[in-house]
């Protein structure tokens, strides 16, 4: 007969299910493998288990409790993943108050009490509704429009184009249907609307061109941007296997997104040619391309359900990078080396401003970095690949990865330079 567990043991089972609650919760709002493994080992440890193993992967989680001779093996598998930085929030000022309440007390917490506090962030809607979240997609990319020298028509074209896919996005995803038809079907959306538009001024005879410039802005709201980041400051601590699912599976949402683009623009005959800049003063080029920055990475944050404090720094921090970035380019440097100068910028502003805030430090600097991704660029490698021009495809999705390398790198040395945890393999 199998031997029943004692009370010792049966409290260790409740207290490995909280740690790997923690993860899963964390796991699920978007969070790297790094954090989510700090996380749960804190709580673990605030819980009284004496050591606390885990293997995170991108849907996956493995962990292992120990106490004296006991010890407590768990699998987890989480299938919704998504972005939500108000309960990252929510978790890390959970997680710390009880690691610094252990800490000065050493008295454990009780697991009641931890499962009552993740039963409330758990519990917690959304920030914003289906059609605030839609707006902040549209500011984020009609912004991102300008920074693509795109003019008042491309911007009120991406402003609807983006809304409304964001709009459809978040319906399908919410129903459960798989996330690379949802990306797929929401970028055809979006192109559909914003070609409509062009082509009823077209017809109203208010405008004589298609406005190509502003086509690519108005998907820009799919790029993974926090996978894409993570899964790099993932690869940054060694940690393979969550590093390259996490970045297979930006690729993919990439490729989804840039797949139905392509499809949409051969039927109507657009290409991806470059435009030039507004033909504008200096500094009001600079003021504009401050405010474009600004109001881009405030859409990001926000549609990440980030609260307005949060998204407030991270708009700040981006603002001021990117600007440095597009100066940088403008100058003459390469751009991977200018991305790479201005993601460090962001780590090192980043690692000053959420401890202020008391936010997670990757609430702030992934929302800051998401309007460098080039997804212009990557558009412009699909599209030429998919038409056969294999040298043009080449040199654009090499400039591509070149730069979501060298923002990755710039973010690394940042958290190098600024926590010790990352400065010193233990």
């Amino acid at each position: 007969m199998p031997l029943e567990p004692n009370d010792d043991e049966l409290e260790l089972i409740r207290q490995s299910g909280v740690a790997l609650r923690v993860g899963r919760l964390s796991l699920a709002s978007g969070t790297g493998s790094y954090r989510v493994k700090s996380s749960m080992a804190r709580v673990a440890r605030a819980l009284g288990i004496e050591r606390h193993e885990a293997h995170v992967t991108l849907t996956e989680i493995t962990t292992t409790s120990h106490r004296g001779r006991s010890f407590r093996t768990e699998v987890a598998e989480v299938r919704s993943i998504g972005i939500n930085a108000d309960r990252l929030s929510a978790l890390e000022t959970m997680v710390s108050s009880l690691d610094a309440a252990h800490r000065e007390t050493g008295q454990t917490a009780r697991v009641d009490d931890v499962n009552r506090r993740l039963d409330q962030i758990a519990a917690r809607p959304p920030l914003y509704p289906a059609l605030l979240n839609a707006l902040w997609s549209s500011i984020a990319c009609a912004a991102f429009a300008f920074l693509n020298n795109g003019g008042v028509i491309e911007l009120c074209g991406v402003f609807l184009g983006a809304g409304l896919g964001q709009l459809a996005r978040r319906a399908m995803l919410h129903k459960g249907y798989n996330q690379f038809g949802v990306t797929m079907l929401a970028a055809t959306v979006a192109c559909f609307v914003y070609l409509g538009f062009v082509v009823t001024l077209s017809t109203l005879g208010l405008t004589d061109s298609q406005h190509q410039a502003g086509y690519v802005s108005a998907v820009l709201f799919l790029i993974p941007g926090f996978a894409l980041v993570t899964g790099a400051l993932d690869l940054a601590k060694l940690d393979f296997s969550a590093g390259v699912a996490r970045l297979v599976y930006a690729l993919m949402l990439l490729t989804s997104a840039a797949l139905a683009v392509w499809g949409v623009s051969t039927a109507v005959g657009l290409t991806p040619d470059l435009t030039s800049p507004i033909d504008v003063a200096p500094w009001v080029l600079l003021v504009l391309r401050l405010v474009a920055s600004f109001f881009g990475v405030l859409g990001f944050a926000l549609m990440f359900n980030s609260p307005w404090r949060m998204a407030v720094g991270a708009a700040s921090v981006g603002m001021v990078a990117n600007v440095v970035r597009i100066e940088l380019v403008d100058a003459g440097f390469v751009v991977q080396g200018a991305a790479a100068v201005a993601a460090l910028l962001v780590g090192l502003l980043a690692a000053w401003v959420a401890p202020r805030l008391r936010v997670p430090r990757i609430t702030i600097s992934v929302p800051a970095v998401v309007i460098m991704v080039p997804g212009v660029t990557a558009y412009r490698a699909v599209f030429h690949l998919s038409n056969g021009n294999t040298t043009e495809a080449l040199a654009y999705g090499v400039q591509a990865a070149l730069v979501v390398t060298a923002i990755s790198i710039g973010l690394a040395v940042a958290r190098m330079l600024t926590d010790k945890a990352w400065a010193f393999e233990r």
